[in-house]
């Protein structure tokens, strides 16, 4: 049996990045555990999509989470579609109903513009996302969890630069490490940072409901309503796709305002309210929003860039929403967390002492940050772009930039940014 490695990692955030860390960690023989302020382990929201870079480094990780992954994953009738790309809002259409640019192919509000293909072969897709939880839990011991742990202050042991981590019950627990996969709202990223570069509003709301598949093609047809359908407006989008194994078509809805007031960042609305934030949009989108069960409004929130992901004494690092919390424009976010791991995971397994660590949080920043508060940028233009805020509505420019857009993300040698990350590691610790 492999001896353990003479230091620990505390985790703290027990969600997909969490997870997927602690079964990257043990892998690598490195004692973990993970603490998670909830009462039991769950993700709140139903649909997240995980592309093939996403997918690519789950195998790296582990075969195991690509199965689970399997068995959670919901397709279209064509694995390679991600979206149909659709104009929903009627003021790009001239009175007769025919988009404005699309006269001479007879084009109208609803009809399909384009369709958005992943750019390579590997697997893809959405998943609902306390299902995949579950199955990341599979694959961790229950020995390794602490439930019910608030984090509420991180300080220094002593010289060793070993971290003690301060629980909202009055525990503490102390680590050769602690990496923060707590969110969007991640206190260890508040605790590292001292305060600077919290969540900022990104001008964006979603509206999020659900509806059975059954309905779902009474009301739009069989083809619709078991595809991904991405409509497009004036300062609002519309996204359609099937989870459940297609049991259910979940729907997100987005508009715009300036600035956010309340300090719950998900309300709940009326379907009222929904209707007349798209009382300009057409037929299509009316049925889909008057459908939608269980209306709640998010707030959609980012990171600024961090100045850091990790500090040395105590040693502390960022990883997944906790370090660059984007919008969901460009289907990433999770995926971006999922490489995190990969890379992070594998520079900790060749160490062989707690002091080593600080050069490992250099190496995986110095890879890692530039390509994550990228996707936080980008994701933010995507949203503009499907809105008629980047391109305006040329929806010839709209589909240029569209088709150019998502192979920088899916299409990563995560195995190539390995290599560099340990080249870098083995650079520090020569020198």
């Amino acid at each position: 049996m492999t001896t353990p490695r003479p230091f620990d990692i505390a985790i703290v955030g027990g969600g997909i990045s969490g997870l997927t860390l602690a079964i990257s960690l043990l892998q690598q023989n490195v004692p973990v555990t993970v603490y998670e302020s909830a009462s039991k382990f769950g993700e709140i929201g139903a649909g997240v999509g995980f592309g093939p870079n996403a997918v690519r480094a789950m195998g790296l990780i582990s075969p195991e989470i690509v199965e689970g992954f399997k068995r959670c994953v919901t397709h279209g009738w064509n694995e390679s579609d991600w979206f149909t790309i659709r104009v929903g809002d009627h003021r790009k259409a001239g009175p007769d109903g025919v988009l404005k640019q699309k006269e001479k192919e007879g084009l109208k509000v609803g009809d399909p513009i384009f369709e958005m293909h992943y750019t390579n072969d590997d697997l893809a897709g959405g998943v609902h996302r306390a299902h995949f939880l579950n199955e990341l839990l599979k694959l961790i011991p229950d020995s390794v969890s602490k439930l019910g742990k608030r984090l509420i202050d991180i300080t220094s042991a002593d010289e060793s630069c070993d971290a003690v981590l301060h629980f909202a019950d009055g525990s503490t627990a102390r680590h050769s490490a602690v990496i923060g996969c707590d969110g969007i709202k991640s206190k260890t990223r508040d605790i590292l940072l001292d305060g600077e570069a919290t969540a900022v509003f990104s001008g964006k709301y979603a509206y999020r409901g659900l509806i059975p598949m059954e309905k779902a093609a009474k009301l739009l047809g069989d083809k619709i309503a078991h595809n991904s359908q991405l409509f497009m407006g004036y300062h609002g989008h519309l996204l359609t796709f099937p989870i459940e194994k297609g049991k259910t078509m979940n729907v997100v809805a987005f508009n715009s305002c300036e600035t956010w007031t309340d300090p719950k960042w998900v309300v709940s609305t009326t379907k009222e309210n929904m209707l007349a934030d798209y009382s300009t949009w057409g037929p299509m989108v009316n049925t889909i929003i008057a459908n939608m069960e269980k209306r709640d409004i998010w707030a959609l929130f980012n990171h600024p860039p961090a100045k850091t992901y990790y500090s040395t004494s105590p040693r502390i690092c960022l990883l997944g929403d906790a370090a660059h919390a984007t919008t969901p424009h460009q289907g990433s976010g999770a995926g971006m967390c999922i490489e995190d791991c990969y890379i992070l995971s594998r520079l900790i397994g060749e160490v062989e002492s707690a002091q080593d660590l600080g050069k490992v949080f250099q190496a995986y920043e110095e890879v890692r940050l530039r390509r994550t508060q990228d996707l936080v940028r980008t994701s933010k233009e995507a949203g503009m772009l499907y809105e008629f805020e980047l391109e305006g509505d040329d929806l010839e420019a709209i589909e240029r930039n569209f088709k150019a857009r998502m192979s920088w993300i899916w299409d990563k040698d995560l195995k190539q940014d390995l290599e560099k990350a340990l080249s870098i590691l083995k650079g520090y610790s020569s020198s």
